[in-house]
């Protein structure tokens, strides 16, 4: 399998591009299967986070330019296929983590920095590469660059194709945490069965608030929080948490 599917008891799934002889770059059939695994993650009310990971030595470097001539046109790989696995990521309404291990490269790079949150091995690196057969970054790069770093430095690393490490990616604001090289994993599984415990709705509509923040004025933003904010405070999950602050114990999320 070019994907494995791991759910957790913890409300956790684990999904791993699996191709540790290719560096897990991405051919038809992984991108098939990550589709399907992306679909059920998201629509499984038993998973509450998602980790996204790579097997062995990297956590994806990018597409496998082995087969991307049999398709009909690259546009279509890029807008139809990437475009719609990474747009499954930013939407989906539950937090994904990126464990990303060793390198990522090309359109490896947009996987990583489209989810939520990024751990990164102390040894991994982020790598534009594209400039260096002669393309453009694509998978939405351009944009998801430029966000996090402003435009000056993201063309600089797009087009120098500069290895950024680990610590770098902490201090450019591109990850949010490093942990040793032979645990990114555990230490996503570790943060994503703590997020789980938390009321799922928050997190959703946290995210779905935050990802429009770019696109909001500062009033917009206010009326969108208010009525996502009404919605939320309508919840089960609300009353346990004021019922649990009150009565000074954790609260159990039940999704409601």
């Amino acid at each position: 399998m070019n994907v494995l599917y791991d759910q957790r008891p913890e409300g956790v799934a684990v999904i791993t591009l699996n191709r540790p002889d290719a560096l897990n770059s991405m051919d038809q059939a992984l991108r098939r299967e990550l589709t399907t695994a992306l679909m059920r993650a998201s629509h499984d009310k038993d998973v509450r986070v998602v980790v996204l990971t790579g097997a062995g030595r990297a956590f994806c470097s990018g597409t496998d330019l082995r087969e991307a001539h049999e398709h009909k046109t690259i546009e279509d790989l890029v807008n139809v296929e990437y475009g719609g696995l990474i747009e499954m990521i930013t939407t989906m309404n539950k937090p994904v983590i990126a464990a990303v291990n060793g390198l990522a490269t090309g359109v490896g790079v947009a996987f990583a920095l489209a989810c939520d949150l990024v751990v990164m091995g102390a040894d991994a690196y982020l790598c534009s590469v594209f400039s260096t057969i002669g393309l453009l970054p694509d998978g939405g790069l351009s944009v998801l660059l430029v966000r996090q770093l402003g435009y000056h430095r993201a063309y600089q690393l797009a087009i120098e194709a500069e290895r950024i490490p680990a610590a770098r990616c902490v201090e450019l604001g591109l990850a949010n945490r490093l942990a040793a090289p032979d645990g990114v994993a555990a230490e996503a599984i570790e943060w994503a069965g703590r997020l789980a415990e938390r009321a799922p709705l928050a997190l959703s509509l946290t995210k779905q608030t935050f990802r429009a923040a770019h696109l909001n004025t500062l009033r917009a933003g206010i009326a969108q929080e208010a009525k996502l904010q009404d919605r939320a405070a309508a919840s089960a999950d609300f009353r346990e948490g004021v019922s649990a602050l009150f009565e000074k114990r954790r609260p159990v999320f039940t999704g409601t």
